[in-house]
């Protein structure tokens, strides 16, 4: 496969893995954190970083934009519940590997 390629593969692998995040706004940042050890913060630092690394500025909250689908303020306040204790006790015991 040609790198050309690959990469119009990849963009619409990142492309189908946003759409299924907005599709499952029920599941918490924190739950993915705990189960896959990133969450859609993540996902936004990371596009972040790699634009940079590209010679591309892209400013932390447009990248959240992009990865949410809308301001991050507004998805938290419309989609973001409080971590359960039980939530935050089973992040911690995934910081502590």
């Amino acid at each position: 496969m040609d790198q050309n390629k690959q990469n119009e593969i990849e963009a619409a692998v990142f492309r189908r893995l946003l759409a299924h995040l907005d599709e499952r706004k029920d599941v918490q940042n924190i739950d993915l954190m705990i189960l896959a050890g990133f969450c859609r913060n993540c996902l936004s630092k990371w596009y972040t970083a790699e634009a940079k690394e590209r010679g591309e500025e892209i400013d932390y909250e447009a990248a959240r934009e992009l990865v949410y689908g809308e301001p991050y303020d507004s998805w938290k306040e419309k989609h973001q519940a409080k971590a359960t204790p039980e939530q935050m006790a089973a992040f911690e015991a995934t910081q502590n590997k």
